[in-house]
Order: structure tokens, then sequence, then C-alpha cells
């Protein structure tokens, strides 16, 4: 019985090759993901990587500088966030509601990916490191804006941040293959 057991499993996870990858990259929220994603005309599975990379999808998590929520958003930046694109943060703590912070998050993303000229990676840099940082980076030289050069980034968490992400990203491409 074990060895038939064990066969049915192999032949599971043959069939289904990415069936153990996508419990550990997951999808949850999808709905909403996908949602905002279309509304800024973004990837929904570059916002699932900057969740994963962020929170790994727990709703409620809290960072030890303050973030917030699924794409640990600071309460300042949601404030403002909220502000600028006319969505209602009636208190803080709503931050922990996915539908509220997927919405500031996604909108906030979309908003540094403009200020940028589309450069994800120094959107993702902006993200979580500071647009003021990122600014002066590409002005200077510091650093050019390129995956290629991530390691020139002055911040050890940014620069780690932006490689996990675009890690991140690639195998959530490769998983979800079926959204677009």
């Amino acid at each position: 019985m074990i060895i038939l057991f064990l066969c049915l499993i192999m032949l599971f996870f043959t069939a289904h090759p990415h069936a153990v990858q996508r419990l550990v990259y997951p999808f949850y929220h999808r709905e909403l993901i996908l949602h905002e994603a279309e509304k800024h005309d973004q990837d929904p599975r570059l916002i699932a990587a900057i969740i994963w990379v962020e929170s790994r999808f727990k709703d409620h998590a809290l960072s030890s500088k303050g973030a917030m929520g699924l794409m640990q958003l600071m309460p300042t930046t949601g404030s403002w966030a909220a502000e600028m694109a006319r969505l209602e943060l009636q208190e803080v703590e709503d931050l922990l509601e996915p539908r509220v912070n997927i919405a500031l998050g996604t909108w906030y993303f979309n908003n540094l990916l403009q200020i940028f000229d589309g450069n994800v990676y120094a959107a993702l840099a902006a993200y979580n490191g500071g647009q003021g940082h990122v600014s002066r980076w590409l002005k200077t030289g510091t650093w050019d804006g390129s995956l290629e050069n991530a390691e020139k980034i002055p911040f050890p968490e940014t620069r780690q941040f932006v490689l996990k992400v675009a890690r991140t990203y690639e195998r959530y491409k490769l998983l979800y293959s079926e959204i677009n």
C-alpha cells in the first residue's frame, strides 16, 4: 500500500510539475490582485512577487519599522497614496485589509513606475528604499537602474529586495503562465 501511495504521489507530481512550487509561491488574493493590476496596466504576477517578498502573503504582517499588510506600506505612505489616488482610508489599521492594501500598494508602485519612466528595477528600489534616494543614485551615476548592476545599489536591504522580487517575478511568470 505504501508503495502504491508513493507511486500515486510521484505520478501526480510528474503530471503537475509546478504543484509543489505553487505551494511555496502561492497566488492568494488573486481576484484583488488581477483587478488592481489591470486598473494600473501592471502584470499581476509582478504585484504577487512584491507581496511574496514583502509579506509572504500574510495579511496582517507588521514590520519592525512599522510597515503594514501584504504590500508592507508605511502608514504615511498609505495615507498619502490614499489621498493621491482618491481612495478612502478611514484609519491606519485599514492598511491591514487586503483590499485596501493591494489597491494602495499597486497604485503606489504604479506611481513610482511613472516617476522612473517605466524602469521596473528603479521603481522596485524606490518602493523599498525611497524615491529620493533612488533619484539621487540615478542622477549621480551611483546606480544605472539596471538589474545587471543591482550590486551598486548602496542600501543592502534595497539591493536584496530588488534582486528577490526580480527572481520571484520570474518564478511567478513560470508558475502562473496562464495569467497575462
